[in-house]
């Protein structure tokens, strides 16, 4: 039997109760790195700060303030925004210099349409390819994520486990990926980083909560053993949420929310 790589104190054990739920072990890709160069480290601090909203959107990213924070010098910073910026988290502007993008529209439809085709192909593969052993795991991983999302609502100021519940889910839809045996498949859904951007506009738009079975939903889709049903299920599950992310992102504008912001010290 595969073991899904979902790396959280709770693979594998009941969930008792809420309070369970609320202490999470933080995953965080450059703790199981110990060779890690320090523009790695770099890379992954920062991006781990964007994602879990330490560094908001609009806001400035002073090489200077980062360097003396995290102890570097300034190349491996450099090398850090170079890579941040090539994945689309961090932008650079005449006057401004640099910052963590702020999305237009465009940006976040495009991403949504692209997840869409990706992922919809995945779940049509894994409805095919499943086995019941594996649809017995993504079934219980599928119920421990929307018991995540329960107590991960809006009024959540937790940005550690907030952190903890996105990697799960990630990881939940890469396994999903996974299962439908197609490793190009897979890879290029890493590598259009369509999850790291729906984590990125569901932090941003406070987008925490989703409807009761949200996962656990999805997960009978995908074990139907009927790629249609499981392509239709992906895409609802995907546009779910798409617009209050869109009305957030118009109200920030209007509102000049995401202003430009001085770095963070």
């Amino acid at each position: 039997m595969v073991t899904p790589r979902i790396h959280t104190k709770f693979q594998g054990s009941p969930i008792k109760s809420e309070a369970d739920l609320k202490k999470p072990t933080l995953v965080s890709n450059r703790l199981r790195r110990p060779g890690e160069s320090l523009a790695g480290r770099a890379y992954q601090q920062i991006r781990d700060e964007i994602l879990n909203g330490d560094l908001a959107i609009g806001d400035v990213l002073s090489r200077r303030k980062l360097a003396n924070r995290l102890n570097m010098s300034f190349l491996p910073i450099t090398e850090a925004m170079q890579r941040l910026e090539a994945e689309g988290l961090v932008e650079s502007r005449p006057r401004i210099g640099t910052r963590v993008r702020i999305p237009t529209e465009h940006d976040i439809r495009n991403s949504y349409v692209i997840r869409e085709a990706l992922e919809s192909q995945a779940a049509r593969l894994c409805a095919e390819h499943i086995t019941p052993a594996e649809k017995k795991q993504l079934l219980t991983s599928a119920k421990h994520l929307d018991n995540l999302h329960k107590v991960s609502g809006p009024e959540s100021e937790d940005s550690r486990f907030l952190f903890s519940v996105h990697t799960y889910h990630m990881q939940f839809h890469m396994r999903i990926a996974e299962l439908g045996q197609c490793p190009g498949l897979t890879s290029a859904i890493e590598k259009a980083q369509v999850l790291v951007f729906n984590w990125l506009y569901d932090t941003a738009a406070n987008n925490n909560k989703t409807p009761a079975k949200f996962h656990s939903n999805l997960a009978d889709a995908l074990c139907s053993g009927d790629p249609l049903v499981a392509d239709a299920a992906m895409r609802a599950h995907i546009r779910n949420g798409l617009d209050q992310v869109l009305e957030r992102l118009a109200s920030a504008e209007h509102s000049n929310h995401w202003r430009l912001k001085s770095a963070r010290s």
